[in-house]
Formats: C-alpha cells, sequence, structure tokens
C-alpha cells in the first residue's frame, strides 16, 4: 500500500535552518549571560559592559524598588513557592492581581496564567468547544490564524484541529479576511480570528476594525497583545484595549503578558463574564494541572498592577515614545516600524552573512540586540531586532543610531522597511 507521508513542520524547520543562530551564540552576539545590570548597561559573564536592546520590558518596571520589595516581603512570609495548582492552593497575591487587572480592564473578568503561552493552551481549547458562556457556538469553529500571529498560537494548530479547520489568513488584506468568513458562511462554520496585538516583529493588527468585522459574521477575535501591554492605554491596558475605546467588545477575548512591559511574570486573560473565569479556573489544563506563578513574582505583579493605576504609567509611557521618536528621527525613519507605535524596530538583512557582520559591528560598538533568523524571518534572510525602553538615555540611543549608519558606510546595507512574517 502506498500512503503519502506528509513532513511535519519540526523536520522542515529543521530541514531550512542554517547554522547562523549557533554561529551568533558562538560569538557572543546573542545568548549571552548576564552577571550585573544598572539601567541598560548589562555586564556579562566575560566582564565586558554593553548597552542592551534586547529586553522586552519596555517601561523599565522589573526593577522598580516598589517591586523588589514586594517580592522580597512575599519571599519572607511564604518562601519562593507553594508548589501547588492554584485549584488545590493559591497565594494571596493571586485574588489580589485579578482584581486589581479587573480595574484596568473595566466590563472584564480576569484570570492569571504562568504565561500567555498557557493562557492560549487552556483558553483556545475552552473557546472552540464552546465551554465559554459568553462565547457560545451554534456552529463549529473554523479557525482563522494570522500569518503574523505568535508561534504560541501557531504551534498549537494540532491541537485547534480538534475543534474545527485552520486556515491561515493576512490580517492586513480586507480581501483575505473576506474570503475567509465567506468560506465560513459557506460551510455553516463560526470563524475565530487569531490576532497579535502589537507583533513582536512587525507592526500593529487593526484590531478594532477586524472585531467588527468578525461580530458582523457571527464570530469571535482572539488577540494577543503581550507586546502591547502596559505601554499605551489609559492604566497601561495595551494597544488592543485602547483601540476599542477601552471596552471589551462581546465578541472578542484578550490575552495579555505580565512579563514583558509590565514587570513582572506571568499572563493572563479578560473575558466577557465571572461565570467564564469560573469555567477557565476548573477546565483549562494549565491552570487544573499547573502551578501559579512563584510567590515574589506574583507580589511583584501586585504592586506593578498598583502602579499601573497611579499616574506613573503615563510618565513611563511618555519617555517610552520620547526616545522611540528621537530614534525615528536620527535614522530618517528608515527602519522596519517607523513612526508606528511600536516599541521594536527592525534592520533587515537580504543574507545571514552581511546580518552576522553588522551584528558584530554593534557589539564591537558596545551595542547588543537580538538578531533572528529563520523561521523568525524568511529563509536566508537576518535581522537585528532593536527593542526600546523608557530606561535608555538619550546618548545610548544616539550611540545606536551612530553605529547603524557607520555600518551602512561600511557597504551593509538593510533592506527597505517593511512588515517580516514569521515562516512558522
Amino acid at each position: 500500500m502506498n500512503v503519502e507521508h506528509k513532513q511535519d513542520w519540526m523536520t522542515i524547520r529543521r530541514s531550512r535552518t542554517t547554522g547562523a543562530l549557533a554561529q551568533a551564540i558562538d560569538e557572543g552576539l546573542t545568548s549571552f549571560t548576564v552577571v550585573e545590570r544598572q539601567g541598560k548597561q548589562i555586564t556579562t559573564q566575560e566582564g565586558e559592559i554593553f548597552t542592551e536592546f534586547v529586553s522586552c520590558s519596555y517601561l523599565g518596571l522589573e526593577h522598580h524598588p516598589v517591586l523588589i520589595e514586594a517580592a522580597n516581603q512575599a519571599m519572607s512570609r511564604t518562601g519562593i513557592h507553594l508548589s501547588s495548582s492554584r485549584g488545590a492552593m493559591r497565594p494571596q497575591y493571586l485574588g489580589q492581581l485579578e482584581k486589581l487587572l479587573e480595574e484596568i480592564y473595566p466590563g472584564g473578568s480576569v484570570a492569571v496564567f504562568t504565561s500567555t503561552s498557557n493562557v492560549h493552551l487552556g483558553v483556545l481549547p475552552l473557546l472552540g468547544s464552546g465551554s465559554l458562556p459568553s462565547y457560545p457556538l451554534s456552529r463549529p469553529v473554523h479557525w482563522l490564524m494570522d500569518k503574523t500571529a505568535h508561534a504560541s498560537m501557531q504551534v498549537l494548530r494540532g491541537i485547534l484541529e480538534q475543534f474545527g479547520p485552520v486556515s491561515r489568513v493576512d490580517s492586513a488584506d480586507p480581501q483575505s479576511i473576506q474570503q475567509a468568513l465567506q468560506q465560513c458562511e459557506e460551510d455553516q462554520r463560526t470563524p475565530v480570528l487569531l490576532i497579535d496585538g502589537i507583533g513582536s516583529m512587525n507592526g500593529l493588527i487593526p484590531v478594532a476594525a477586524l472585531t467588527r468585522q468578525l461580530a458582523a459574521a457571527g464570530g469571535y477575535v482572539y488577540v494577543d497583545d503581550a507586546h502591547g501591554i502596559s505601554i499605551m492605554g489609559r492604566h497601561g491596558a495595551g494597544y488592543a484595549f485602547a483601540a476599542l475605546d477601552h471596552i471589551l467588545p462581546a465578541n472578542l477575548i484578550l490575552a495579555g503578558s505580565l512579563s514583558k512591559a509590565f514587570g513582572g511574570a506571568g499572563g493572563f486573560v479578560v473575558v466577557a463574564g465571572a461565570d467564564d473565569v469560573e469555567v477557565i479556573s476548573t477546565l483549562a489544563n494549565p491552570l487544573v494541572f499547573g502551578h501559579s506563578i512563584m510567590v515574589p513574582m506574583l507580589a511583584a505583579n501586585v504592586a506593578s498592577a498598583k502602579l499601573h493605576l497611579s499616574l506613573e504609567i503615563e510618565i513611563r509611557q511618555e519617555q517610552l515614545w520620547k526616545n522611540i521618536d528621537l530614534f525615528d528621527s536620527l535614522m530618517d525613519n528608515g527602519l522596519m516600524n517607523a513612526g508606528v507605535q511600536s516599541p521594536v524596530r527592525g534592520a533587515l538583512f537580504e543574507n545571514e552573512t552581511e546580518g552576522l557582520e553588522a551584528a558584530r559591528l554593534l557589539r564591537n560598538n558596545g551595542i547588543l540586540l537580538f538578531p533572528v533568523f529563520y523561521p523568525l524571518v524568511p529563509d536566508g534572510n537576518a535581522m537585528l531586532r532593536f527593542a526600546f525602553s523608557s530606561e535608555h538615555k538619550a546618548s545610548e540611543i544616539k550611540q545606536l543610531a551612530n553605529t547603524l549608519f557607520e555600518i551602512r558606510k561600511k557597504g551593509l546595507n538593510w533592506v527597505e522597511p517593511q512588515a517580516v512574517v514569521p515562516q512558522v
């Protein structure tokens, strides 16, 4: 019997991956070990000091004295970890955090997870099975996976297909979305669109317009706004919630991160009602079978949530965008995401050799960044990814811009700004 064998995604990825990343690691261009940090200055294991544009803590809250003190106090009271699923035993800070997050997201109910990836793993099967009371299904689902959606959603395709087919769509192309919605209508299926808010490698997704479009088609939107949380919006509610005028639409579920600009650790989901949270708490696998966030980090999250409800978050937001505007002006808006409300900028090179050489030159000038290769960018390309923070000094940003111009003078030219699509 002849049986056609379809290669799995990991085999395909392995066959198309070069040695560029391993080379970057060997040379200390990435995966370096940090032993000390002062602001955006880090000291590596080798004793060298660099300015880093790597961390996704866009507001610098991870070393705020209030968060550190909260973590220390919690540790002294209950130790590092309760080592139990939240269903069996939970730290006192968990309930406090969820209530504070509900103040940041009025009209929504919140459940906290150990990571945003675990939010996806826990919530999407509940959504796809029609188990969430506020998101009923009269017809089986058809998942519409945006091509720029984070890998933590893309990798769940095999799980999602247990509930309905998965199609890849382009959220930036109205025709792509409309055709997919039309197909769902013909097949008598409920469309569920999976998108990012702010992409980790590219710009903004039109969350509000897509939510209205899916509502008209009787569908739902699930948005991962991990990179948008804290950096904009009232009380740091994030890009997606701000784009929705700080009102949670009836057909939207919002996933967010506590591990990036929020300054702590973990992830969370905002849903329409307390009854949805009850289902999530009792049925979502990562909550039923997984442990809670470590106690010191939970306490730090509570402290950060209180800062988000104060005026300090606005001051840090303003400084972040001031720093990014400075970089864009110095670079004549010549890098990916220029002029976009994203904390990430990128220089895309047509081949890995030039990208590696550019990363070396930056390191030689005291700057560390995140060099990325396939599958984060199309195979053969390389991108230098720069993450900005409110903590960066103007002198550090000018040093980065000057070094990039020196790189260009050496004949290493990045291509014109464009959206980068992960090759998942």
